[in-house]
């Protein structure tokens, strides 16, 4: 589709990829890519999954544009989650074209000799010391052995890459400045979903490719784990106000639909983060919690009006968990929170009133 001229949406499937007790396939749907017209070349803006049937989705939306592989000139990856980033090296290969990404996704395709098990190992213990309960367990066992070659960030012990990376030509720090002859893009560094997540602006055009920072209806993940920044949320609420500042009245995202109310939008992500925080705050101030605990007492999906814990799958239990640990590390930013270490578990209680001295270790 022609979203406006000279700029194509491409809906790629996305495979059928176990997750405990659902599928990826199943919860995202489709992930959205972006080629852009140029006077020398097209841009590219992310890639799709590596699999068969969404390597030939690429090409039949190629054929329809009228264009080729070789017609791509540049590619440019908002952030190395495996449904953005997959077919990047293939594409690559194909193309000719220059592959660029944000230096902070270095070290998920550059994980530095780390091994399948050493993951696993610390995956266990960051689940345990957050009250994880045992029987809930990994979505595998079993991992490669050797060096891994590629880190997903939200679960580095289940989801492995087979394909072939794509290794960048070009690191951006933000600030960038990409032109296609038509279009100019300034790269815009906006951590949160990812630590290297960038969104690119058409000061011109108004318009704002925003990969999975800014959605249409579904609030973007934020999760804090071993592999991620110290405080996502903090990083993602940061971006969020930084980008306010700019004149959009189109939102081309990863997934879902294309819109134009952006400023909206931005408030109704901070306000749901804020109401979440709230909640969380009132679950400290009954005395100190695990985190898994106060997962299990908020509602989630407020979309969908609220669905318990214990009625999602073991894998969702997970991004509960670190979507519940990502406000907590800002409420202990923002000094509302406390974590106190004892037996082997992380507990939070809230600053106010007597917990912060009868808590204290």
């Amino acid at each position: 589709m022609e979203v406006i001229p000279g700029i194509y949406q491409l809906k790629l499937p996305l495979p059928i990829i176990p997750l405990g007790d659902i599928s990826l396939g199943q919860v995202l749907g489709q992930i959205n890519v972006y080629l852009i017209e140029g006077n020398a070349g097209w841009l590219l803006v992310d890639t799709g999954w590596d699999a068969p049937k969404v390597l030939e989705a690429f090409k039949k939306g190629l054929k329809t544009i009228g264009i080729t592989f070789k017609d791509i000139s540049e590619i440019v990856i908002t952030h190395v989650h495996l449904d953005h980033f997959g077919l990047a090296g293939k594409l690559k290969k194909l193309s000719g074209a220059n592959l660029g990404l944000h230096r902070m996704e270095r070290r998920f395709i550059e994980p530095g000799g780390l091994k399948g098990e050493q993951v696993l190992k610390k995956i266990k213990e960051w689940l345990y010391k957050n009250g994880s309960p045992k029987d809930e367990g990994l979505v595998l066992q079993k991992v490669l052995q050797g060096p891994m070659k590629f880190i997903t960030p939200m679960f580095p012990d289940a989801l492995f890459f087979f394909g072939e990376i794509g290794f960048p030509d070009i690191f951006f720090s933000g600030g960038e400045s990409i032109s296609t002859g038509i279009f100019n893009f300034e790269v815009i560094w906006t951590p949160g979903h990812s630590s290297g997540h960038i969104c690119l602006y058409e000061q011109a055009k108004k318009v704002l490719i925003s990969g999975d920072h800014i959605l249409s209806q579904i609030t973007p993940v934020i999760a804090l784990n071993p592999f991620s920044r110290s405080n996502p949320l903090g990083d993602y609420i940061g971006s969020l106000n930084n980008l306010k500042r700019l004149d959009v009245e189109l939102v081309l995202p990863g997934h879902g639909d294309y819109f134009v109310h952006f400023q909206r939008r931005i408030d109704e992500l901070i306000q749901h983060h804020e109401e979440r925080k709230r909640i969380i705050l009132e679950l400290v101030k009954e005395g100190p919690k695990v985190a898994y605990e106060m997962a299990s007492e908020i509602p989630w999906m407020p979309e969908k009006g609220g669905v318990s814990l214990d009625k999602l799958d073991p894998c969702s239990h997970r991004m509960a968990l670190m979507e519940t640990l990502a406000h907590l590390k800002i409420l202990e930013e923002e000094g509302n929170v406390k974590r106190i270490y004892k037996a082997n578990l992380d507990f939070y209680c809230s600053t106010a009133g007597k917990n912060v001295g009868y808590y204290s270790l």
